[in-house]
């Protein structure tokens, strides 16, 4: 059986992808308790955003979202996640890598807690430039991150040229 892995923009306006992508982030949510936001929250942005995805098309079977970024138009990610199967696999360097050639500048925020997207994150030449207090809906604290200015056009290369 063959597995191939696609990547797909979704374009502002549209939703392809939009149910898979929200139960993509409640299974995160679920397994790390992370990511709590409200579904219709997350529809609205979704449909607002341009969105970079990875999924897999086996033969005779549909596609499966294995990865997604959800984008502002100034670069700003609001959503990234990858499934825990396909972690490790350079699937989220890719999406950043994707989010940095489009942009001019990216940036996005990660919990205070959430110590596995930190270190993805400062792995990545992302800097903490602040602290946001009760940023999320629950109360929880957030760091507002930045992908360095400093050898952008090489972190991008590297991300995209894996």
């Amino acid at each position: 059986m063959s597995v191939n892995v696609e990547r797909c923009t979704v374009r502002p306006g549209q939703d392809t992808y939009g149910e898979a992508a929200w139960e993509l982030k409640e299974q995160i949510r679920r397994a790390e308790g992370v990511l709590k936001q409200r579904h219709g929250f997350f529809a609205d942005a979704y449909r607002r955003s341009t969105v970079y995805c990875y999924v897999t098309e086996t033969e005779g079977e549909s596609e499966t979202l294995i990865g997604f970024a959800a984008v502002r138009r100034d670069g700003y990610i609001l959503f990234l996640a990858v499934a825990s199967e396909f972690r490790g696999d350079g699937f989220g360097r890719r999406l950043i890598g994707t989010v940095a050639e489009n942009y001019n500048g990216v940036s996005c925020h990660a919990r205070t807690t959430n110590e596995s997207a930190l270190q993805f994150y400062e792995h990545l030449g992302f800097e903490i430039e602040r602290r946001v207090s009760s940023y999320y809906e629950d109360g929880g604290d957030a760091y507002y991150l930045r992908l360095g200015e400093d050898g952008l056009a090489d972190k991008i290369s590297r991300f995209v040229g894996l």
